[in-house]
This record gives C-alpha cells, sequence and structure tokens, in this order.
C-alpha cells in the first residue's frame, strides 16, 4: 500500500525515533508499504518518520546509482557497490564515520523539489537487524554511504536541511514554508502540515 509522505514541517520528522522490538505489530507488511511508497515516489531511501511513525527503521534501494558516471564519463568510483544495494535497516547504529567528507546535492521525498549541497564522510561503520532480525555489521563507503546516513539522520529527528549554513537556511525558508502549507509541486501522494483545511 502506497502512503502519504509526511511534509517538512510536521512534528515527527523532528522527533528521535524509538527502537523497536520483533513484535512489532506488522512489520513484514510495513516494509513492504515503505518500499512501494519510495518507489511510487522514485526515492532511494525512506525512513519510518517519513511516514509518520516515529521508529527506528528505514528502507534503501540505491541500484538507481549504479550506472553514474565522473564528469570524464568513466562509472564513478563512489557508486561502486550500488547494484543491488536494497536493504532493511532495524534499529540501526552508526559505529563509526571516517574518511574526507565530500559534497553532494541532496534532495528528500519530505522536501520536494529543494536540492542542496550537504557534505558527509565518505565511510561508515553500522551495526543493524535486517528484516529477519539477524544482526549485522558492515562497512559502507561513496553513495551507499551517503544515503545510510541520510535516512539515519531521520530517525534522530535531523533533516538534510539542518546540515547547511544559517544563511543558506534563511534563503531557503520562504521554500520551505511553502511546502509545509503544501505550496508545491510533488507527483507523490503527501501530507501536509500546514494546508488549510478545505471547506
Amino acid at each position: 500500500m502506497i502512503l502519504p509522505i509526511v511534509a517538512y514541517g510536521d512534528p515527527v520528522l523532528k522527533k528521535e525515533g524509538e527502537e523497536i522490538d520483533q513484535d512489532y505489530p506488522d512489520l513484514k507488511e510495513l516494509i513492504e508499504n515503505m518500499y512501494e511508497t519510495m518507489y511510487a515516489a522514485s526515492g532511494v531511501g525512506l525512513a519510518a518518520p517519513q511516514i509518520g511513525k516515529s521508529i527506528r527503521i528505514f528502507v534503501v534501494d540505491g541500484s538507481s546509482f549504479a550506472e553514474d558516471e565522473d564528469e570524464d564519463g568513466n562509472p564513478d568510483p563512489r557508486s561502486k557497490g550500488m547494484e543491488g544495494f536494497k536493504k532493511v535497516f532495524i534499529n540501526p547504529i552508526i559505529e563509526e564515520e571516517s574518511g574526507e567528507k565530500w559534497g553532494f546535492r541532496e534532495g528528500c521525498l519530505s522536501i520536494p523539489t529543494i536540492r542542496e549541497e550537504v557534505f558527509r564522510k565518505e565511510k561508515i561503520v553500522i551495526s543493524y537487524y535486517d528484516e529477519n532480525w539477524e544482526l549485522k555489521e558492515e562497512e559502507y563507503d561513496g553513495y551507499s554511504a551517503r544515503i545510510i546516513q541520510h535516512e539515519y539522520d531521520h530517525l534522530d529527528g535531523v533533516l538534510f536541511t539542518d546540515h547547511l549554513s544559517p544563511l543558506k537556511k534563511r534563503l531557503l525558508n520562504k521554500k520551505l514554508q511553502n511546502v509545509s502549507k503544501g505550496d508545491v509541486k510533488a507527483d507523490y501522494k503527501m501530507k501536509f502540515p500546514l494546508r488549510k483545511k478545505q471547506r
């Protein structure tokens, strides 16, 4: 089932998510719905707070980055390992971030039409449970690390706009308010916190 994605300005996006256990109701169905919602919005990641649930789980599928090329038309080394990069992360903990920070113009399904350069460390080590409740600890770099860092932020109530300079945020303020009010074009189902009730 495709669920509406919660827009910027909704308090759920600023809350820290709670860990869940194996008895969380209808978890399998929730994961399926999250994937379906993400694909319907052409996203590469979706965190539970974005569908209004303040819990620590996100899904990713970065396969679309597998073909990325650098400025010279060569395969981008940061897209290594992206083919088949489809995973569920439950109760994840980023154990370590390392390497140089690099910039990339990030977007977010909760903040349609806005993209800004965000700098993140190039490598991470993360522990998490998969959908079968197997505990994993894995290392990621490049695009896969970035997607994970972006979605992980959602579980801590952090948006990519929180990484921007105060000046850049001020310049974006009107656009962000328009997103909250629903004055924005998104070609997927959304829930806007400040949209005036229809009579």
